[in-house]
């Protein structure tokens, strides 16, 4: 293919950002320079099945990734970087190795695939993908733990508390008195494994903690609740691997209450200022702050770090790292970027080059030992 890298895209999954893989998918994919790339598409339904060559914008008709595709898989196995086909009659395809990768582009937000798991199965296959690794990755997902390493390297935040949905469902009283306790109303309830907002509810009373309880209880074991911030909602990209840069910063005027789902998705009525209209040294504090918060986790490629900016004393603080933003082309983490100077097409060169440059330096440390080598 004439020294073409070939990049498989891998999108949608068993997550409830489904649909939001996969318009990001479809915006990637139509921006990758193919006298650069072969582009290999690879959709996952939500029951987990692999499927190469599934065409992502019919799976945006349709609302999910569709049987259409030959089902594969990748295996942990770096002697056979690529994609193996599955199925009695193509064995002998996948005798002679299947489809070879050069790289992976995973545009998976949510559960198994942002969270670590598909980064771990592309570790052991010992192929370079864009974004963070494992550790930064499930980090970055895991909200309690985010905000607890946050909380280590001196990052300002929210107050938060967590509990698990045992705890819900076994103590419900005790649950309650303690967040009333701690934060009083209103106060945000979020399941802590999840992005795209969904789960997620504000609740300004009791009868409202209760079904925002319930709620985030349907979509994890593990509940964070956090302190309501009356605040200006800021985002900053960042890009890079050891030395991150980051954009300049812009910001969310919700539709409604807060950035939900429906805001974010779907009424079309949310508004993004970018850039945002901050003083200088404000500016530069969220930008210094955002490559604070991509080092904390140890995070490579791309993140998108969101803040809040108290009305009340112009105080930034974090509220969250996501290590596979929403990458449409009216999303914010690369409309950032391009008012930062860095096109959409660029944006993604940058991308798959880190990962290269990511895999070499790791392939550089040894995994393997002898006294006579120290």
């Amino acid at each position: 293919m004439g020294g073409k890298k070939r990049v498989a895209v891998i999108f949608g999954g068993r997550s409830g950002e489904h649909e939001v893989s996969i318009n990001s998918a479809v915006s990637v994919m139509s921006a990758l320079d193919r006298e650069k790339y072969e582009v290999i598409p690879v959709g996952i339904t939500k029951e987990g099945a692999w499927l190469v060559g599934a065409d992502p914008r019919r799976a945006v008709e349709a609302g999910e990734v569709g049987k259409e595709g030959s089902p594969a898989a990748l295996l942990g196995d770096p002697t056979r970087q690529g994609l193996i086909p599955v199925g009695q009659e193509q064995v002998a395809l996948a005798e002679t190795g299947g489809q070879p990768v050069d790289v992976v582009f995973p545009v998976l937000h949510g559960t198994y695939g942002e969270d670590g798991t598909v980064q771990g199965l592309l570790e052991l296959a010992n192929i370079p993908y864009v974004g963070g690794g494992v550790l930064a990755s499930a980090l970055g997902m895991d909200k309690v733990m985010m905000k607890t390493v946050f909380a280590q390297h001196g990052l300002p935040q929210a107050r938060f508390w967590h509990c698990l949905r045992q705890d819900w469902e076994h103590n419900g009283d005790g649950v309650i008195a303690e967040i009333e306790k701690r934060f009083g109303y209103p106060c945000f309830v979020k399941p802590a494994n999840l992005g795209s907002s969904v789960g997620i509810s504000k609740a300004h009373h009791r009868e409202e903690l209760v079904e925002a309880l319930d709620l985030a209880a349907s979509y994890d074991r593990k509940i964070i609740v956090e302190e309501s911030i009356d605040g200006r909602e800021i985002e900053v990209s960042v890009l890079g691997n050891d030395n991150p840069i980051a954009s300049i910063p812009g910001e969310i005027i919700p539709s409604k209450e807060f950035y939900d789902y429906e805001a974010k998705y779907l009424d079309g009525l949310s508004q993004l200022i970018i850039p945002a209209d901050l003083p200088p040294e404000t500016t530069h504090r969220v930008r210094e702050l955002a490559v604070k918060a991509f080092k904390a986790i140890d995070c490579a490629g791309l993140a998108r770090v969101d803040f809040f900016l108290t009305r009340s004393g112009g105080e930034v603080l974090v509220n969250e790292i996501n290590t596979i933003p929403g990458f449409t082309k009216i999303s914010m983490y690369p409309k950032l970027w391009e008012a930062t100077g860095i096109g959409y097409g660029e944006l993604l060169d940058r991308l798959i080059q880190l990962a290269l440059e990511r895999h070499r330096d790791k392939n550089k440390s040894r995994t393997s030992y002898r006294p006579e080598e120290r």
